[in-house]
């Protein structure tokens, strides 16, 4: 394991074998799968129950929900928090909702059924724009969903591989760095050249894919993720369409209310939502009011 984080040569045994990194930051990554301890989910009053942490993949569902409240449509919701670092994503009553134990994982209650359950944040955004038949434009939904699909399938390579490597590894690996650098400023390019010539992701309206792309992307451009990332990415010079779009959607008053529901971290206080369960808990941030 250590072998992983050094620019020695290392020669990968017959058989992998896990060794425990207890004691690190890392110390909760385990190859197997399944709860590790017995632990309740609150419940709210509405259908839909969200069990998340304002991560990039966790700020996708909320700034949906909330830009459905902004456009009239009845989806009010309980977000409740779920501090990975203290590993609630193990427990069995998120794990019951989310095998795979990642944030976010959603229930919506069924009349006569069990609830709906509901993971991985790409799947919430599809049923929430056909559930509320909103941004999933019919003339444009096969456009929306390739962005929407480009995006689930790309951004690994940002936040588990160039975050990771330039931000938060032990040892920093030049290899590393360079191969996911790469890659990142690759995919920037490729939205640098979708947006020059679109308002949006897909046109002139605002989808599910604008949505997905933002919180990994956006936040990325505007120098708000993984220390200095913007300015070592180069950005202002090479993608200066992408932060076009990125401060556009940045200033849209509920993209502001959900990249900080389920935040409990950072220096203001005033720009964190641990829970949400009506428009009136926004009175106690800075977001803007609903």
């Amino acid at each position: 394991m250590s072998s992983s984080t050094s620019n020695e040569e290392y020669t990968p045994p017959k058989v992998w074998k896990y060794e425990s990194s207890e004691g690190s930051k890392f110390s909760m990554n385990r190859p197997t799968a399944g709860p590790r301890f017995e632990k309740e989910l609150p419940v709210g009053k509405h259908p839909i129950q969200l069990h998340s942490m304002a991560t990039p993949n966790g700020q996708k569902v909320t700034i949906m929900l909330e830009e459905l409240l902004a456009a009239g449509h009845d989806a009010e919701y309980d977000a409740y928090p779920i501090k990975i670092m203290e590993e609630d994503q193990f427990g069995s009553g998120f794990v019951a909702i989310n095998p795979n134990s990642k944030v976010p994982a959603m229930s919506v209650s069924q009349e006569g059924k069990e609830p709906l359950r509901i993971f991985e944040s790409g799947s919430i955004l599809l049923y929430l724009a056909e559930r509320f038949n909103a941004f999933l434009p019919a003339d444009k939904r096969t456009e929306t969903l390739n962005w929407l699909f480009w995006q689930m399938g790309s951004a690994p390579y940002v936040g588990g591989g160039f975050g990771h490597f330039y931000q938060y590894a032990n040892v920093k690996n030049k290899y590393a760095i360079d191969r996911f650098t790469m890659e990142t400023k690759r995919q920037l390019d490729v939205l640098n050249r979708q947006l020059e010539h679109n308002k949006y992701m897909v046109g002139d309206e605002y989808t599910i894919a604008d949505i997905a792309i933002y919180p990994w992307y956006g936040w990325l451009v505007l120098g708000q993720g993984y220390g200095d990332a913007a300015t070592f990415l180069n950005v202002e010079e090479d993608y200066p369409h992408v932060i076009r779009w990125a401060k556009m959607i940045e200033a849209r008053p509920a993209v502001q209310r959900g990249s900080i529901v389920n935040k409990f971290w950072g220096d203001n206080e005033d720009a964190q939502l641990l829970e949400r369960h009506s428009a009136d808990d926004f009175q106690k941030t800075t977001a803007p009011q609903p």
